[in-house]
């Protein structure tokens, strides 16, 4: 009993001089390092394994934001301007000028106006279900390739957490193999473990912030898309209780 006392004490002796020294090399001064160098360490001291494969999950999912913001920018047309051409043509009875300005438009509202005058004269009930029809596919393409940003929303983290595992299990490793529990020791593991979880949550944070500004411009697209199909019903209603009585 006496000499497992004597082990555990000189244990917790040398523990103490190795933090009193960690925080001597702490707090001396160190070379000013670049924010790319300290990257690029700190990924190399992370694993590259596991680091790249956390890093690929950023790329990729970066590549999918960039398209939709790309896409939903595109999409995001001057409701208002579009109707009100149709509205002028439709009130001069020229159908055929209402779709040349629907079909001149980009977007998905200029998309589904379009659609609907070219049913104008079959009544107002096929109209609206061409509108609905129509609407429903233009949102399925608004909505596209945003389940793959929220596939590396999740695997970034859960790709960390098996890098923290790992680590862990590299750190045990070491313990085992040396038969010594000192900081030196479980460093090594624990750092791996420590960076590869930062590395994980913070490609997750980067990619949820840029689909919660997709998911409101999705919002604001759709909601411009009922107004203005409420809009065109509208029109054509007025039109053929103008021109088809």
């Amino acid at each position: 009993m006496k000499k497992v006392f004597t082990k555990a004490f000189l244990g917790i002796c040398a523990l103490g001089t190795s933090v009193a020294v960690f925080a001597q090399d702490a707090a001396a001064p160190v070379a000013e390092t670049s924010f790319h160098q300290a990257l690029k360490i700190k990924f190399i001291e992370g694993s590259a394994d596991f680091m790249s494969t956390v890093a690929i999950a950023l790329i990729l999912g970066l590549a999918f934001v960039l398209e939709r913001i790309i896409y939903l920018n595109l999409a995001d047309t001057n409701a208002d301007k579009l109707l009100k051409g149709i509205e002028s043509a439709l009130d001069k009875g020229d159908v055929e000028a209402a779709k040349a300005i629907a079909r001149d438009t980009r977007g998905p509202i200029a998309s589904i106006a379009y659609q609907g005058l070219m049913r104008i004269d079959q009544g107002i009930d096929v109209v609206e279900k061409s509108i609905i029809s129509y609407g429903g596919v233009q949102g399925g393409l608004l909505e596209k390739n945003l389940s793959w940003i929220t596939l590396f929303i999740a695997m970034a983290p859960s790709l960390g957490f098996l890098g923290t595992v790992v680590g862990m299990i590299m750190a045990f490793d070491k313990i085992e193999q040396v038969g010594d529990i000192s900081p030196t020791v479980v460093a090594g593991g624990m750092k791996v473990a420590l960076i590869t979880t930062v590395g994980g949550l913070v490609v997750a944070l980067i990619l949820q912030v840029f689909y919660n500004y997709l998911l409101s411009k999705l919002e604001a697209i759709l909601n411009k898309m009922e107004d203005a199909s409420i809009t065109l019903l509208d029109l054509v209603i007025k039109y053929n209780v103008k021109y088809n009585k």
